[in-house]
């Protein structure tokens, strides 16, 4: 069962749901996999602490250009909609960083000039911490997209029973790549104006994907009910509030778990867990 944790905005407490989750379902002795997608900033290590076991590169394919064979005939340029190549001159620039690796390029060349060679773009680390499978992404500082990192993590093969993704926040791109594919969809929020407006934007997303969904509300009772009230006119699934509690933000700022300053939360995320599965389960 794969379960993604997403939000429409940044702070909203969705690393904080899907390490919780992921060690509350580890402790019910489950094999669980924590994968966190959110490669231009992760940081579920902070809470999870993992042993590093493994590291990997993940790469992109971009083109290389024999000039020897090369006519400057212009057709890669034409071809590549991302102006990630051009004939300057008598020689052919190439703009790695914007490359989407599409291959264009090489198809078009009618004297067969341009080769795909690997560039090196992130990498992958993979570990245990705190009885969780550990899997994380990281984006090389400086580089421009993100996904081809998110897609390389998603295809690791990762045979646990429970696969818990914490996505990046938002509803772009590497959004949709990090939950493509996923059985549920966990979106957080908080009940201010700004948590209400990006979680519009974030229902509206998975709906037009496709994948079951349901809210966890954080930070609860700090609104004044109007995210309870979109849920409840959208029909959309109450999953878990949680209440404010300044225990859990010191707890947060030292890296620790909800469950290290209060027990009762270890129980609430097996709960949430066994919902969702009753929820996708044929």
């Amino acid at each position: 069962m794969k379960i993604a944790i997403a939000s429409g905005k940044g702070g909203t407490g969705k690393t904080t749901i899907a390490t919780n989750m992921a060690v509350a379902i580890a402790k019910e002795g489950r094999d669980v996999a924590y994968v966190d997608c959110d490669v231009e900033e992760p940081n579920g290590h902070i809470f999870l602490k993992p042993e590093i076991k493994e590291q990997y590169d993940a790469t992109v394919l971009v083109p290389h250009v024999d000039l020897n064979k090369c006519t400057l005939c212009g057709d890669c340029s034409a071809a590549c909609v991302f102006n990630a190549i051009a004939v300057l001159g008598k020689t052919v620039e190439v703009f790695p960083s914007i490359c989407h690796s599409c291959g264009g390029c090489s198809d078009v060349c009618p004297e067969n000039a341009i080769d795909d060679i690997p560039r090196t773009i992130g990498h992958i680390s993979r570990g245990v911490g705190m009885g969780v499978q550990f899997y994380e992404g990281r984006l090389n500082v400086g580089e421009a997209i993100s996904p081809p990192v998110t897609k390389a993590l998603r295809k690791l093969d990762t045979n646990s029973e429970v696969i818990i993704i914490d996505a990046p926040p938002g509803t772009s791109c590497p959004v949709i790549e990090a939950i493509s594919g996923t059985d549920y969809v966990i979106l957080v929020t908080e009940p201010t104006p700004f948590g209400l407006n990006d979680l519009k934007l974030a229902v509206g997303m998975v709906q037009e994907i496709g994948l079951p969904h349901g809210i966890v509300i954080n930070r609860s009772d700090i609104g004044d009910g109007k995210t309870e009230e979109f849920c409840h006119r959208q029909n959309l699934d109450i999953l878990m509030t949680i209440p404010f509690d300044r225990r859990i933000a010191e707890a947060y700022s030292r890296g620790e778990m909800m469950s290290d300053v209060n027990s009762e939360y270890e129980r609430r995320f097996w709960e949430l867990y066994s919902s969702i599965a009753e929820k996708v389960s044929p």
